[in-house]
């Protein structure tokens, strides 16, 4: 799906459309990995297997596919030129790699739709011959991501750390995804407003042709992971037309409504939520536990009401597999055909 010379408000709208009112982003993709073996305990994180297995990670967009994903995000969160230089990488090896990320899930969508036009697969709600939209997500993970000392859940990067520190750290990266022939750019996981800020400014210092989503993460339902407040951070997304969708992603299910009923307050752009499995990451010991309220599938429960709350494009974090991202497709779809 071509989205060059698109404006961004009508594409996201036309997308949505096409797609029955409602998408499907994708759900964990380090989990995935790990689930076939992968030993991600390092600074790279799932970017390690850009380098070591990229056929993984192609079956991993492809198995999202399969369940129903209308939306893949590509494996480049934790892929930044710095962090590959500090494996022994040149800078063009890294910038080689942070492009391959897309190609890699570009692939697999063609791939996809190469099978569907073949009617190779069975697809929910009697759509197996149909070639459903798939857009390419461009994934940038924020500042703490690459620091990999559990900042990305707590936004404190310290006074030294200015808008131009982050604006300077970004921005060669989202240059290179944003002509890596992706459809949109995903900032994920973003802990506080300072690097909203930053990512809002270099859509625009440098032009970037094609749009983005902000996606915050909180642990209070009510503020970002840093402490500041949901409703400003998203008007600082609102405020760029270059963002053409606002939402929440690794946060546990149980936080979500509250947050989507925040974020429509100052925004009609559409919500995209897609959550961890409602368990806790603890950065100290670099694993997750258990917390209250649901966990694992349940979660999916949970999607009519964030539907019925204003959100638009569903999927999952930490944690959720393509059975996660199945289920929230047929509840969604299910859902839509009784009211339609």
């Amino acid at each position: 799906m071509g989205l060059e010379g698109v404006e961004p408000s009508a594409l996201i709208g036309g997308f949505l459309a096409e797609c029955g009112g409602y998408a499907v982003v994708d759900g964990g993709f380090a989990t995935e990995l790990e689930r076939h073996g992968q030993d991600l305990n390092d600074p790279l994180w799932s970017a390690k297997c850009l380098i070591s297995s990229p056929q993984l990670v192609r079956r991993v967009h492809l198995d999202y596919l399969e369940a129903g994903a209308n939306v893949i995000i590509s494996a480049s969160y934790q892929a930044t030129i710095q962090g590959f230089e500090a494996k022994g990488l040149s800078a063009e090896e890294a910038e080689t790699l942070i492009k391959r990320s897309v190609d890699i899930a570009c692939e697999a969508r063609q791939i996809y739709l190469q099978r569907c036009a073949k009617g190779c697969w069975d697809f929910p709600h009697g759509r197996k011959t149909t070639q459903r939209p798939v857009l390419v997500a461009a994934s940038v993970g924020s500042y703490g991501a690459y620091l990999a000392d559990g900042s990305e859940y707590s936004g404190n990067y310290g006074d030294l750390v200015t808008l131009e520190t982050l604006k300077d750290f970004h921005r060669r990266r989202v240059q290179i995804l944003a002509s890596s022939g992706a459809d949109l750019i995903a900032f994920e996981t973003i802990p506080n407003k300072l690097e909203a800020q930053a990512y809002a400014e270099l859509l625009e210092e440098e032009n970037i042709n094609i749009p983005a989503w902000f996606s915050f993460n909180s642990k209070d339902g009510i503020n970002v992971v840093s402490g500041d407040s949901i409703a400003e951070c998203a008007y600082i997304a609102n405020s760029c037309d270059r963002v053409v969708a606002v939402g929440i992603n690794c946060t546990p299910p149980r936080l979500i409504h509250g947050l989507i009923l925040s974020i429509k307050k100052v925004t009609n752009k559409p919500v995209v939520i897609y959550p961890n499995s409602g368990e806790t990451y603890n950065a100290e010991a670099k694993q997750w536990e258990k917390s209250e309220g649901k966990t694992g599938e349940d979660f999916v429960s949970y999607v009519g009401k964030w539907r019925d709350a204003g959100a638009s494009l569903f999927g999952g974090c930490c944690r959720t597999t393509p059975n996660t991202i199945r289920a929230i497709s047929r509840v969604l779809f299910d859902k839509a055909s009784l009211d339609n």
